[in-house]
C-alpha cells in the first residue's frame, strides 16, 4: 500500500509549497509497512522493540553499532546511517540525546532528508529546543515530508512496558497517522498543537520532575538523619500529601524500591547530563519568555554541579547520593 501511495504522488497536484496533508494522512491505511528508527539508546531500544512486538518491520540505525544488536536479534534490519533508513521507510521515528544530534541526523551528510521520500512522516521523540523542531519541520517541508515533535515522559521503565506518554506537536491532520505508531510504545498520546508545542510540554514536565526529585531526595535524606527507616518514610510520604512520582515510582534511596536505578548504583535510567541539558532548555525558554523560574534555575545549577562532580552518566535520581556525599557521609 505504501509503495502504491508513493507511486501515486506524481498524480497529486499541489497548488502551493505546503505538504498535501490529506494525501500524507492516508499512510494510516498502510498499517504494517516498515518503520524506520534512528537512535537505539536507553529509550530508543525498548521503543523499537515494542514496534517489533506489534508486528511492524523495523529498519534501524545507531551511531554505536553495538546498540543495534538486540533489536537485530529480534528481527530488525540494520542499516549504516539515517539516510539509508529514509531510503527504505516512509515513516521514521528518531530518539536522540540533544538538538545538535537531531540537526545532524536530519540534515547532515548522511541525514534523513538526503533520501527522504515525498509524503514521509518523520516523528522526533528527542527532547530538544522547540526552535530546532520548527527548523527541522521547515526543512522537511521543502522535501515534501512532514515532521512532528513527540517527546516522551515515563523513563526507561515505561519505554520497556510500552506505557510512555507522548506529547505531540505538528499538523493536526497528521496526528492520527502518528498516533497509530506511538500507541505501540505508549499508553498516552496527547496532541499539543503545532510543531514545537510537544517540546514545550516536555520541557515544563522535566523542570517539575527535576525539582520534585531534588525535593524528594532532600526529604528522604533529612528523614534518614532523623533516624527514620527510609522504607517507612517512603510509605508514609506515599499515603500523605507529599506523595509524588519521585517518591512512589522512582524513589532515589537505595533499597527502598526494586527495579529503579537507585537499586543499581544509579546505572541506567535518565542520565544526570541529560537532565541538566533539559533544564538548560527550560532556562533558555524562560529567559526568552521573561518567565520567572527560581526553583527551575536552582535545579539547573544543582545538576550542572553534579555533572562536574562525576555524576554525569548516573541516573538523575543520584542527586540523593550527591547530597549525602556533600554532607560527608
Amino acid at each position: 500500500m505504501a509503495a502504491m501511495l508513493r507511486g501515486s504522488w506524481s498524480l497529486v497536484g499541489r497548488s502551493c509549497k505546503h505538504v498535501d496533508f490529506a494525501f500524507v494522512s492516508t499512510r494510516s491505511m498502510a498499517s504494517k509497512t516498515p518503520v524506520g528508527f534512528v537512535g537505539l539508546g536507553n529509550m530508543g531500544n525498548p521503543m523499537a522493540k515494542n514496534l517489533l512486538k506489534h508486528g511492524y518491520p523495523v529498519i534501524a540505525t545507531d551511531v554505536f553499532p553495538e546498540s543495534c544488536k538486540e533489536v537485530q536479534e529480534l528481527g530488525a534490519q540494520i542499516v549504516d546511517n539515517p539516510a539509508d533508513v529514509a531510503d527504505k521507510a516512509d515513516r521514521i521515528i528518531t530518539m536522540l540525546p540533544s538538538s545538535p544530534n537531531v540537526i545532524d541526523v536530519y540534515t547532515g551528510l548522511n541525514g534523513i532528508l538526503k533520501k527522504v521520500k515525498k509524503g514521509s512522516l518523520l516523528i522526533d521523540s528527542s527532547t530538544i529546543d522547540p526552535a530546532v523542531s520548527k527548523e527541522m519541520a521547515a526543512a522537511a517541508e521543502k522535501t515534501g515530508a512532514v515532521f512532528m515533535d513527540a517527546p516522551v515522559s515515563g523513563g526507561v521503565g515505561a519505554a520497556s512496558s510500552g506505557k510512555l506518554t507522548f506529547m505531540v506537536g505538528g499538523a493536526e491532520e497528521e496526528f492520527t497517522a502518528a498516533k497509530e505508531l506511538l500507541t505501540c510504545m505508549g499508553a498516552n498520546v496527547v496532541y499539543c498543537g503545532q510543531v514545537g508545542t510537544g517540546q514545550a510540554a516536555k520541557i515544563c514536565n522535566n523542570m517539575l520532575l527535576a525539582i520534585g526529585m531534588i525535593g524528594t531526595s532532600e526529604t528522604m535524606n533529612l528523614g534518614v538523619r532523623l533516624g527514620l527507616d527510609p522504607k517507612l518514610l517512603a510509605q508514609i510520604l506515599n499515603m500523605s500529601s507529599g506523595r509524588c512520582w519521585s517518591s512512589d515510582t522512582y524513589n532515589p534511596v537505595p533499597g527502598v524500591m526494586e527495579g529503579v536505578p537507585s537499586g543499581n548504583n544509579y546505572q541506567g535510567g535518565f542520565g544526570t547530563q541529560l537532565m541538566a541539558k533539559d533544564l538548560g532548555l527550560a532556562q533558555n525558554t524562560a529567559t526568552n519568555t521573561k518567565t520567572p523560574v527560581p526553583l527551575g534555575s536552582l535545579a539547573h545549577q544543582i545538576y550542572r554541579i553534579m555533572c562536574a562532580r562525576g555524576y554525569a552518566n548516573k541516573d538523575f535520581s543520584s542527586v540523593f547520593q550527591f547530597l549525602r556525599e556533600e554532607e560527608g557521609q
